[in-house]
């Protein structure tokens, strides 16, 4: 997956093919390994290669390894702007001791060894970056894959590398225009199929995306530009059955407590641009300005059927029960709310940087950057809720249920696609009585909900570096530099209940105005036959609701506004000897991390009741700050033998800070009568944390087979000397300003509140088998042919309490594996892929788009790609055509009940992509 390659595909003389490595390797970052790739070429005397896309990608992404002084993995654009997966996460996640968590059927997360997207961090040019998510985890759907020239993953720190994570560090890399040395213009597009079809009404199954790139230099080799540009509108369709959970019935059985599943229709609009202006007046300066920018939107509509059961309607005997789960049986006055709702998430990223650079004749190199990246995210919920009454009056249903290992199916007697009988209402009540805009008390329960949540992140950061070269002895260079990061980041939720403007009395349902019916929705795959349905979002827009500001104290508490000032003063000694055995190179260094931060949020406080019962909510304000140092050894050693086998061996200590959210200044309570005395629960953040830490070892063993493949054994050992966990803590009571439980019911003196704090100790270990394998090493009648893949093991000894048996991190798999099998010689070329991860917990979004954290089971993924290049002397020659399928075993991603699997709690398809698209160079 390198643009560093033969775009003819054609035979190379000997000559021409020791250029080529020198290319290949030039622009992958790395010209000292231009040389051994020469030299590669030239041992093979007389004889002659063929260089193509794919190959050529590992290539680089072999060299790359071997050469660098840590553990690193990395893979190259195979082809600028060829790149078919959706985001440089599906790439990526390809990569040893990698994997990806899947949002509405794509990758948009990166797990590192058994780590959760929390405890790495992500650059783009080296530079630190801002995240479209709630807390620092970048969301790589942000970032098409066709604008980015490569990546590289550390695994191991080093002391010159700034904004290191605990699990790893992605550096995304664009391409540097006047390294390429020639003129470079390609487009590109796809057509994309999904083949669940158009679940829903108004949505699509078809798609496109478009892209293009221009790299050149001027004005005698000392100018150059590259611009480039993706724009994609793509839809994804899924089908999503969700339990609200299982509860003991009275015989002791285990049974669903309710569901809540829909037909999900999303349309992906993403617009990314990228470019890159360089300036090299002599050869010892360059000056580089790079800039990013990504306008994405997510927008979703969700149609479906909520049914409260278990606990809400009548259980009826003769249902039949497994091993502890009752797994078919039937309700009887089951009031059903078809739900026709709305997701959007709508993110502006900019990221701007300028660098620049000295490497003197006398030894003596120098740098300073700047860079500046932001991001402003808008997530809007709307739900709209709809039945056969207003609470309590309305049909109910008799419902069936069936248990499956794809969730739960229904059977049911309301024809829920009925206008007539379906009507815009408040089914279960929800919400209580509400406070209309001119004042007036609406009652009768919520008709809906409005949930915007802003999230705005923008990110200062300053470096300089000197660095002194010698040209004798061990010691080749000793790097001295400073840093300074200034981030801030900030959550703001605006909800509302929605109210029928007609609804004065309490009583009153609406028919959906004829204007607004788009017809139904077929939930057959739940058995629930068909759903009225519209847009919500027109009925908010033309007055049908009203939007009532949400009067509890749960919403100002979700808001939180975090500082972090970050100076990181490092150095770092780099060795290079001979020992007789083989070259030994590293670097030894160590950075120091002072930390300022401060976290704003608020507690809510009850004031009394409005006149109409409802509570009367203030706020009080809450601003902590806290400072502290961190230390930051690291030992990268590399000893690479005549027999090209490499040796490493690493230490550090290494950190992450904390989860944002778990560092919010915000306080919530509620209380419960236990023996006539108001009991005092809550939770809240902690602005006081601090990082998450760990000493590292890490041992690796590297066989490589000249510059074309390799095999490797990497163990690692992280011992956790601080962690963050959530812990039950007594407070007074005195400073809460709680509400009066009324009727003389004393307070009780203390509170528990549940709040994140450090913890100690645990350890996490594991090894990964790599390999990169063109079969050509062994013989010449298998030219084209090879593999490439891996498979990690990883084992966590970390309890998520003290004094509890160890359990999962997030994200945590104890195995992930993944392989490529490929062909591709004459033009030609195909490959199929498959990444596995074991079970993990994965986050996904919850009730009020609020985050949760649950159990996720082992996921299978297949894809596969043929193509073809177009020969030099064809008419067509630039031109390379591709077909694509992705998840071609249609896997599902499923959630269930600890302890028991069979209780599924999230069931979702999301079907096969067919995509087919070119690439022209010309």
């Amino acid at each position: 997956m390198s643009f560093c390659r033969n775009f003819s595909g054609r035979r190379l003389s000997r000559r021409q093919t020791s250029s080529l490595a020198l290319t290949i390797a030039f622009l992958a970052g790395a010209p000292a390994a231009a040389q051994e790739a020469a030299a590669e070429g030239d041992a093979q005397d007389g004889q002659s290669i063929v260089v193509t896309g794919f190959r050529a990608s590992l290539e680089s992404a072999v060299n790359k390894k071997k050469r660098a002084e840590q553990i690193v993995e990395s893979v190259s654009a195979e082809d600028i702007g060829k790149l078919p997966d959706a985001s440089i996460a599906e790439s990526i996640a390809r990569l040893p001791g990698l994997t990806s968590q899947r949002v509405s059927g794509r990758s948009n997360a990166i797990a590192i060894r058994g780590f959760a997207p929390d405890f790495s961090t992500t650059l783009l040019n080296g530079r630190e970056q801002t995240s479209t998510g709630d807390n620092r985890a970048v969301e790589y759907d942000q970032y098409p894959s066709e604008v980015v020239s490569a990546v590289n993953v550390y695994k191991t720190p080093m002391a010159s590398l700034v904004g290191q994570g605990l699990s790893g560090t992605v550096d995304m890399r664009t391409i540097r225009p006047l390294d390429t040395g020639k003129r470079i213009f390609t487009v590109g597009a796809r057509g994309s199929y999904a083949d669940l079809g158009k679940l829903n009404v108004g949505s699509d199954d078809l798609g496109y995306r478009v892209n293009g790139m221009y790299v050149d230099q001027f004005a005698n080799d000392t100018i150059g530009i590259a611009l480039g540009a993706s724009y994609t509108d793509e839809p994804y369709q899924i089908q999503e059955f969700n339990a609200w959970g299982y509860d003991p019935a009275p015989d002791g059985n285990r049974v669903i407590t309710g569901q809540k599943s829909y037909n999900t229709s999303t349309k992906l609009k993403r617009l990314g641009l990228n470019g890159t202006l360089q300036w090299r007046p002599v050869p010892q300066f360059t000056s580089t300005i790079d800039g990013f920018y990504s306008d994405f939107k997510d927008d979703q509509i969700k149609r479906g059927i909520e049914m409260p059961l278990y606990g809400n309607a009548t259980l009826n005997p003769g249902y039949t029960a497994e091993n502890g789960l009752i797994t078919s049986g039937s309700f009887d006055d089951v009031k059903g709310i078809v739900r026709n709702d709305v997701f959007q998430r709508h993110a502006k990223l900019y990221s701007f940087g300028w660098n620049n650079k000295w490497e003197g004749d006398n030894g003596w190199n120098a740098m300073f950057d700047v860079s500046y990246s932001k991001t402003d995210r808008n997530e809007l919920t709307v739900e709209s809720y709809s039945g056969t009454g207003r609470f309590p009056a309305g049909a109910t249903d008799t419902i069936g249920f069936l248990n499956s290992s794809q969730g739960a199916s229904f059977t049911h007697g309301i024809d829920y696609g009925d206008w007539n009988q379906i009507v815009l209402t408040s089914p279960q009540g929800w919400g209580g009585t509400q406070i209309a805009p001119d004042g007036t008390a609406i009652r009768g329960g919520q008709d809906g909900y409005y949930n915007d949540r802003k999230v705005k992140d923008q990110l200062w950061q300053f470096r300089t570096e000197v660095e002194k070269k010698f040209d004798a002895g061990a010691l080749s260079s000793i790097q001295v530099g400073w840093n300074y990061t200034n981030r801030s980041k900030s959550l703001v939720p605006e909800e509302y209940f929605l109210g029928l403007a007609a609804n004065t009395d309490g009583l009153t349902s609406v028919p959906v105005p004829e204007k607004y019916q788009l017809g139904t929705t077929n939930l057959k795959y739940l058995g629930l036959g068909q759903v009225i349905s519209y847009n919500p979002l027109d009925l908010v827009r033309d007055g049908i609701y009203n939007l009532v500001a949400n009067p509890y104290g749960d919403v100002v508490v979700k808001s939180y506004a975090i500082r972090e000032k970050v100076m990181t003063a490092y150095t770092q000694a780099n060795f290079k000897a001979d020992l007789g055995i083989g070259e030994f190179t590293g670097n030894l260094g160590v950075q120091a991390n002072w930390t300022d931060q401060n976290s704003k949020g608020a507690t809510a406080v009850y004031l009394g009741e409005n006149a109409n019962g409802s509570p009367n909510v203030g706020t009080l304000a809450r601003n902590n700050s806290t400072d502290y140092l961190d230390v930051l050894p690291s030992l990268n050693m590399s000893l690479r033998l005549p027999s090209d086998t490499v040796i490493r061996f690493a230490a550090a200590r290494e950190i992450i800070r904390p989860r944002l959210d778990d560092m919010r200044a915000s306080l919530s309570w509620n209380s419960t009568i236990v023996g006539g005395v108001a009991q005092v629960t809550g939770e809240s953040g902690n602005p006081d944390l601090r990082p998450w830490r760990a000493n590292a070892l890490d041992l690796t063993f590297e066989q490589y087979f000249g510059a074309k493949g390799y095999i490797a054994a990497q163990f690692y050992w992280k011992e956790l000397k601080s962690y963050v966990y959530k812990m039950d803590v007594t407070v007074p009571t005195d400073g809460l300003a709680l509400q009066d439980p009324g009727n003389g019911i004393p307070v009780s003196d203390t509170a528990q509140l549940n709040i994140p704090i450090n913890g100690k100790g645990g350890k996490l270990y594991g090894v990964e088998l790599a390999t990169t394998l063109p079969f050509d090493t062994f013989t010449s009648a298998l030219d084209g042919f090879g593999v490439t893949g891996s498979v990690a093991y990883t084992k966590t000894k970390i309890a998520p309490e003290p004094g509890l048996p160890s359990g999962d991190l997030p994200g945590y798999s104890k195995w992930v594996a993944n392989g490529t099998a490929y062909f591709e010689k004459w033009g030609f070329n195909a490959r199929g892929s498959v990444r596995y991860r074991s079970t993990f917990i994965g986050e996904v979004s919850g009730f009020s788009a609020n985050r949760v954290r649950r159990r996720a089971a082992s996921e299978t993924i297949v894809d596969a790609q043929i193509g073809y290049d177009f020969q030099p002397d064809s008419a067509l020659a630039g031109l390379s055509l591709y077909i694509q399928g992705q998840n071609l075993t249609d896997a599902p991603f499923i959630t269930t009940n600890p302890g028991d699997s069979r209780q599924i709690i999230d069931y979702q398809t999301y079907g096969r992509r067919f995509l087919a698209g070119f690439t022209y160079k010309f």
